[in-house]
């Protein structure tokens, strides 16, 4: 079954995250394990480790660190990426999500909808680069790539 089924956020050297930002991580932990796609190619003509998987994200000496392993916690993959092709994105994320966030409270629907337009289109951004990034470690769909996108945010809340 090549899916998430459990997921771990490292966190817990960051400072706490707003309200909005501890419910952007509910929201995408949830439905994240509820429907994604996590798939693990063979390496060296070696078979990968069967799924479902457990999934550790975390950031480790300013890298962006994937620890999956089995329901069987056997070690399926560790994979450690750069957090520079991420760094734009995930800034003009966290802004168009604050211009988005001061909107809901003194705008009209009309300009609410424009400023939420963009910051889905920044976040649509930021899950493609994850999924170029992944590319030959883990296959995800857009979906997946999306919540995850979402999470990698979190943790960057406090980097």
């Amino acid at each position: 079954m090549p899916r998430i089924t459990h997921i771990v956020l490292d966190d817990a050297n960051l400072p706490a995250p707003t309200p909005e930002i501890e419910q952007e991580r509910r929201v995408a932990m949830f439905d994240l394990l509820e429907d994604n796609t996590f798939v693990l190619p063979s390496r060296d003509d070696r078979p990968a480790p069967v799924g479902p998987y457990h999934l550790g994200l975390s950031i480790r000496d300013k890298r962006l660190v994937f620890d999956v392993s089995t329901e069987s916690d056997e070690k399926a993959a560790e994979f450690h990426l750069s957090l520079g092709p991420f760094r734009q994105v995930v800034k003009d994320y966290f802004q168009i999500c604050e211009s988005y966030f001061d909107a809901v409270k003194k705008l009209p629907p009309a300009q609410i909808e424009t400023i939420d337009m963009a910051r889905r289109g920044i976040h649509m951004e930021g899950s493609r680069v994850l999924q170029e990034r992944l590319e030959g470690k883990a296959e995800i769909d857009i979906d997946t790539a999306r919540r995850l996108f979402t999470l990698i945010c979190v943790l960057h809340f406090g980097g």
